[in-house]
């Protein structure tokens, strides 16, 4: 019974057009809401999953750092011989002022084991390649390296923090560097902000005594758990941070406008599922003789509900199985043409990122479904609500 109901009123009523109309728009308004919807999920992932990554290398999976003792040589071939796993690479650091022609720019200056360092950066190995770091060479980024408009072998005046005295007073330690090497990481930021040097040339510069360190870069496939197991290794003298601790404010952040946009798209949805509620109550209301025979002839509530509920679903689920393929379509359009070009000095990349992910597609698909869902039940328990012997008596 319920669909002999579901094709007689998906069938074109020439008497009442707009519900068809309407019908329709019911159908687009889902499809292209859940195409939206899917396609902003995977730009706001592409664009997070792509900055994160960018973020990560120049930022380390862990770090070292000492709270009463001291990160020193001993310590460092320890770790490596009980952790093969893990790569270690031991670090001096210290603010830095860069001085061009007319302009100064703050950093911050690494001293580093170049054959260690490559082996946790990869930003830093495509630099150096198969070179190292000797004397006073420096490995600067592209943005600097650009903005100073220098040349592989320029000179480059680094100002320190520490003071050196003169026949007069205290002025700040200055040192020229001579500029071998320049990197490019992806973000602007880490270009123009983060320098390398070799360590030994900088613990000549701040009087760090030989085998000394600040701390420890540490790469690890699993930092997180890698984090407990290295803190319970070392004990109470050392701390163990990951990258995302330093940074947690930011990636909050991230989520929370990804969520944000998550609810506004399906608000979209949630409209659209109007129109399916109004075509069938406009079904109802114009079909009510109709349904009140069928009720007086034997049909049961239930058969009426379900025909109008399944009319409603057909709609709506039709809806989200068109704007599903729309959406991978498009999203295969995106990624393999250059139709939006991007700044690549800005996002590191001019091609747009798009990462869709199982668990987004997921949610998506059931936020959807329940709105589908809940737009045809009220119609359908409207329906089922028809006073048989007042409608036959007037109509």
């Amino acid at each position: 019974m319920w669909r002999y109901l579901l094709f007689k009123y998906l069938r074109f009523d020439k008497t009442q057009p707009f519900i068809m109309l309407s019908m329709i728009l019911a159908f687009l308004g889902v499809c292209v809401g859940l195409c939206v919807l899917l396609v902003a999920m995977a730009i706001m992932n592409g664009f997070s999953k792509d900055f994160k990554e960018r973020f990560f290398v120049m930022n380390y999976p862990l770090t070292i750092v000492s709270k009463f003792t001291q990160v020193d040589d001993d310590l460092v071939n320890e770790l490596k011989t009980s952790f093969p796993n893990l790569n270690f690479s031991p670090y001096i650091s210290t603010q830095v002022i860069a001085r061009g022609e007319n302009k100064f720019e703050g950093g911050i200056l690494f001293g580093i084991n170049s054959k260690d360092e490559k082996k946790i950066n990869k930003i830093v190995a495509d630099a150096l390649k198969d070179n190292e770091l000797k004397d006073y060479d420096i490995l600067i980024g592209s943005a600097l390296f650009k903005e100073f408009r220098l040349n592989t072998n320029d000179k480059l005046s680094l100002i320190f923090s520490n003071l050196s005295p003169n026949a007069l007073a205290l002025i700040p330690q200055s040192k020229r560097f001579d500029v071998k090497f320049n990197f490019t990481s992806g973000l602007s930021f880490y270009d123009k902000a983060y320098m390398y040097a070799d360590v030994g040339a900088l613990r000549k510069l701040l009087n760090v005594r030989d085998g000394l360190y600040h701390g420890i870069h540490v790469y690890s496939s699993d930092a997180q758990k890698d984090l407990n197991t290295l803190q319970s290794f070392l004990g109470e003298g050392f701390l163990v941070f990951g990258w995302w601790e330093d940074n947690a404010n930011l990636f909050s952040a991230l989520e929370l406008e990804k969520t944000a946009l998550f609810i506004v798209l399906m608000l979209i949805i949630l409209v659209a599922s109007l129109n399916i509620v109004s075509s069938l109550l406009m079904i109802v209301m114009n079909r009510r003789s109709e349904i009140a025979l069928l009720l007086a002839l034997g049909a049961s509530k239930k058969e009426i509900k379900t025909s109008f509920f399944a009319l409603g679903c057909l709609v709506g689920f039709g809806g989200m199985i068109a704007g599903i393929i729309l959406a991978f379509f498009a999203m295969w359009i995106l990624g393999n043409f250059n139709i939006i070009e991007l700044p690549a000095d800005v996002y590191g990349s001019s091609k747009l990122p798009l990462d869709l992910s199982p668990l987004d597609f997921i949610y998506t698909v059931l936020g959807a479904s329940f709105i589908v869902a809940l737009s045809s039940y009220y119609p359908a328990r409207k329906a089922t609500q028809v006073d048989v012997l007042e409608t036959l008596r007037n109509e």
